[in-house]
């Protein structure tokens, strides 16, 4: 438990494993490391690799120096040791190292310093998206996770992380703070994969349909006298 900018103790629930929630909520890097990790995999896997790792390091937290100087083969096997820390571990292990090279190089190592004092949400995004390995849904939603859950709120921050700032909405990790906000974030995301589906069948359908029409109306201008 650490203490946020607005001077409340912090408790995360995400990973829904104590010891990781509690990496989480008082490592910045953790917290990037774990939002970094949130693809293609439950969200509790991707929360819970940053105290994984730690742990096969040797320490109680993660450092981005000591990550960006390790041996990229020994690190990579810090995460393909089962079990895993991601479905896939190699090209997440990459990742993470040249995320901690890019903390280093820009922020001398600290992860904090990323948000601590940025201005506005607009300048707090244009940050995140820097990030590598964080395109702007995936900085938006730890925009979000940062204003709503650690009190890091520039100006304009719920509008600059978009839809998962809104109040009261339950689409990322940003509002999972025990295990039924879980249930409703998974059915919420189980939901707009089905619909993203859905829509994709029917624009296939639509252009299939056209193709069709326009291979028989060549078709039938061919069998024309003349055509």
């Amino acid at each position: 438990m650490t203490t946020s900018d607005s001077g409340k103790d912090i408790t995360l629930r995400i990973a829904q494993n104590p010891e990781a929630d509690e990496l989480l909520g008082r490592s910045p890097l953790a917290a990037l490391v774990g939002m970094l990790l949130d693809q293609q995999v439950p969200m509790e896997w991707a929360f819970t690799g940053p105290y994984t790792l730690a742990e096969r390091m040797g320490s109680d937290d993660l450092d981005a120096g000591r990550i960006a100087a390790y041996d990229p083969d020994a690190f990579t096997e810090l995460f393909t040791t089962k079990p895993a820390l991601h479905r896939y571990p190699g090209s997440m292990a990459q990742r993470v190292q040249q995320l901690c090279q890019f903390l280093v190089a820009e922020y001398d190592g600290d992860a904090s310093a990323v948000w601590r004092d940025a201005a506005t949400g607009d300048e707090l995004l244009e940050r995140l998206n820097a990030l590598p390995g964080f395109g702007t849904q995936k900085a938006r939603i730890f925009l979000a996770l940062l204003g709503k859950q650690f009190g890091v709120r520039p100006k304009g921050w719920r509008e600059a992380a978009g839809p998962y700032g809104e109040a009261g909405s339950h689409r990322s990790v940003a509002d999972i703070t025990g295990p039924e906000s879980l249930s409703e974030v998974r059915a919420y995301k189980q939901e707009a994969k089905a619909a993203a589906k859905a829509a994709k069948t029917k624009t296939t359908a639509k252009t299939t349909a056209k193709t069709t029409a326009k291979t028989t109306k060549t078709a039938k201008s061919a069998k024309k006298p003349g055509g």
